[in-house]
């Protein structure tokens, strides 16, 4: 499947949320609710706006993950820039019905590559022990695991996981 990622704006709110919702139940079997009230459009639409605003100000980046039609399979994020230590942290999420479909190393390799022109020379990352798929798209995309897993541990659906943390260096791609 040919994958694109385009910056998030304004006029994804509609179909963001959309996605959102239709994928509310699976992401919360991987991480924590983000609560009725995120899923409001009043509330997301002004959490969106604060993105965009994060986003202008070059404190992050927020893509969509879509097909050749322009169909919204996921999101992409890189947020918490420090342009002193020139690193900053990734997110993603694939929808359900697109997963086991290498989107997620397919646009995290597409955003890798992105970043030629940038200062960003570490990315951090973390997922749970429980989320081996998200360690697969992490590995194959040249993250090495750092400190191994957390000590803290935490339940999520009724499962006991730890985070695992991940870090990317420019220069030390696959």
């Amino acid at each position: 499947m040919t994958i694109l990622i385009e910056g998030l704006s304004k006029r994804d709110a509609e179909d963001l949320l959309e996605f959102e919702l239709k994928n509310r139940i699976f992401f919360e079997e991987m991480v924590h609710s983000r609560g009725d009230e995120y899923f409001t459009p009043d509330v997301f639409n002004n959490i969106l706006a604060a993105l965009l605003d994060e986003q202008f100000q070059g404190l992050s980046q927020f893509y969509l993950i879509k097909d050749r039609t322009k169909n919204g399979l996921g999101r992409i994020n890189l947020v918490d820039f420090d342009e002193f230590r020139k690193v900053c942290h990734l997110g993603y999420r694939i929808g359900q019905v697109y997963t086991k479909k290498g989107i997620a190393s397919k646009a995290l390799a597409i955003l890798l590559e992105s970043l030629t022109d940038t200062t960003i020379e570490v990315i951090k990352a973390k997922t749970t022990t429980n989320n081996i798929a998200s360690q697969k798209v992490l590995e194959k995309n040249g993250f090495e695991k750092i400190v191994g897993t957390s000590d803290e541990q935490f339940e999520i659906n009724d499962q006991k996981v730890n985070f695992i943390f991940y870090k990317w260096t420019k220069g030390n791609q696959l």
